[in-house]
């Protein structure tokens, strides 16, 4: 089906199918009960890991090495290498901004904490999911982080205006947060097709959390419903235009897109190791564990079923 159409429709229906759907798949899961969320969203995040591993790590990465090896040659593994760590530290780097920048928000009241974690720029696919409630934020060394969260009906709310303030900050930071996932796929995509859609799949399972978090932050904020979701569905047509902007910038640069293929599977390897693995650990049972590792094992299994054979 996508085989067959140019490039730039191609990248337009992956990265429609993992910002704008996933947006559309969270409004719909948003309205499930309460219990339904809190159950589904551990095992969501499970598939998502095992999906963005296997799209970084047998997906991106063996194609960047194998485009890399044809314009480096001999020097190819080690510039991968190099690339890959550099990556990692930038998307950590970015990662500690966005905190620092949570600690120091005037939205963000040390003396009340309301179950919702407010980010002005929430990291990508981060398994700390906004709008739910948690019992310990980031550190921001603030004395009140070593007792359990407060709910919103323990303490004053935020009043209307910071809410909503927090709210659109938290969307401005989801849209570029779709727009790097759209330059992902694309870069995905121009590497080999196969990849390209199994790096949209991945995307779309990790989305589909963070947009209910964001849906909930927008709830919060005193949006309506039916405009909380056309919001949401608005800021994940980012991707959109981030797979179209990687298409006609890297679409031609075939020396650049080896090294920025590297990058992309860094990204998609720190958000599954960094941020959602954390997550995962929070359950320790054997039984919560070995679910885990099956379905971790069917992300994976996704992932190498739809990307390339280098047999």
């Amino acid at each position: 089906m996508f085989a067959n159409l140019p490039t730039w429709a191609a990248v337009t229906l992956l990265t429609a199918a993992g910002g704008v759907l996933s947006a559309l798949a969270a409004g719909l899961f948003l309205a499930l009960p309460g219990t339904v969320r809190q159950r589904a969203i551990p095992h969501l995040l499970s598939y998502a890991t095992g999906a963005l591993l296997g799209a970084a790590l047998a997906g991106l990465l063996p194609e960047a090495i194998e485009a890399m090896t044809a314009v480096r040659g001999a020097a190819a593994p080690h510039r991968v290498g190099l690339l890959l760590l550099g990556g990692v530290l930038l998307f950590f780097t970015l990662e500690k901004l966005v905190l620092w920048r949570h600690c120091h928000d005037p939205s963000h009241d040390p003396g009340h904490d309301h179950g919702i974690a407010f980010s002005p720029l929430p990291p990508a696919g981060s398994g700390v999911l906004l709008g739910q409630a948690h019992e310990h934020g980031p550190d921001c060394g603030h004395a009140h982080h070593s007792t359990p969260q407060r709910r919103a009906t323990d303490g004053a709310p935020l009043s209307a205006g910071r809410a909503r303030a927090a709210a659109m900050l938290a969307l401005a930071g989801d849209t570029l947060h779709n727009f790097l996932d759209g330059v992902v796929i694309a870069v995905a995509w121009l590497s080999d097709p196969a990849v390209g859609i199994a790096t949209a799949v991945a995307v779309f399972a990790h989305e589909i959390p963070q947009e209910v978090g964001d849906l909930a932050v927008l709830l919060h904020g005193g949006f309506s419903r039916a405009r909380a979701l056309w919001l949401n569905t608005l800021s994940s047509a980012a991707a959109v235009a981030g797979g179209l902007l990687g298409v006609f910038f890297l679409g031609g640069a075939s020396n650049l897109l080896p090294d920025v293929m590297t990058i992309a599977a860094a990204s998609l390897l720190y958000v599954a190791v960094a941020d959602l693995i954390p997550g995962l650990h929070q359950r320790v049972d054997p039984r919560a564990a070995f679910t885990q590792i099956a379905l971790m094992g069917a992300g994976l299994a996704t992932v190498l079923m739809l990307g390339p054979s280098h047999s």
